[in-house]
């Protein structure tokens, strides 16, 4: 289960935690989680650049160290890197030592490739346990739209719908840079990064 608009009561009760932006006007915020891959990144890369749409791309460590070229195409063509830990962990069913360790480990990775600090982290799947909170160096990330690019029970109309009908400034939109969310995407991303230019919206990274 998943919430297409993350409630606000959410928001209220975890008030230091990022999910959105809406302080600058005619903007909103792509991100893209578990990537990089090769068979999605250069795509959405690709998609992007025909609409000079900037986005935020939570990556994990361990796809980093495998493909690293993708990590510096990334930054070379505008965008940001973000600390999505090193593997995929669900944050409700580890340790805090090795739920910190794999934040730790995930930002340290990035940090060799890209030589810059890496300051954003978003937790896998959004689950993290109040006593993670000390663990979190960097500032945490999370998102006010999902609209289900990795969910396989929707329609690709349905995922576009998602945010097409619900879209606000400030926005901080949760996707994926994966093959689970690449056939969603091969419709959904073209038609959104068209809907937002006409809507008169632009996209940005999350640069805090």
């Amino acid at each position: 289960m998943y919430f297409i608009r993350t409630p606000f009561v959410f928001q209220k009760l975890f008030s230091k935690i990022i999910w959105n932006l809406p302080n600058r006007a005619s903007v909103i915020y792509l991100t893209f989680d578990d990537g990089p891959n090769p068979e999605t990144t250069y795509w959405i890369l690709e998609q992007l650049e025909k609409y000079n749409a900037k986005a935020t791309f939570f990556c994990l460590g361990v796809n980093a160290e495998k493909y690293p070229d993708l990590i510096k195409k990334i930054i070379e063509v505008g965008h940001t890197i973000a600390n999505h830990g090193y593997e995929h962990l669900n944050g409700w069913k580890i340790s805090s030592e090795k739920y910190q360790q794999n934040i730790i480990k995930g930002k340290e990775v990035l940090e060799t490739l890209t030589e810059n600090e890496v300051k954003l982290f978003r937790p896998p799947y959004g689950k993290f346990k109040i006593s993670h909170h000390s663990h979190f160096q960097s500032k945490m990330i999370l998102w006010s739209l999902m609209p289900g690019d990795f969910d396989a029970t929707i329609s690709s109309p349905q995922c576009f719908k998602n945010i097409s009908t619900k879209i606000k400034q400030g926005d901080i939109i949760c996707l994926h840079d994966s093959t689970q969310a690449q056939n969603h995407l091969q419709y959904c991303l073209p038609n959104w990064l068209e809907f937002i230019y006409n809507k008169g919206l632009k996209s940005e990274n999350i640069i805090l």
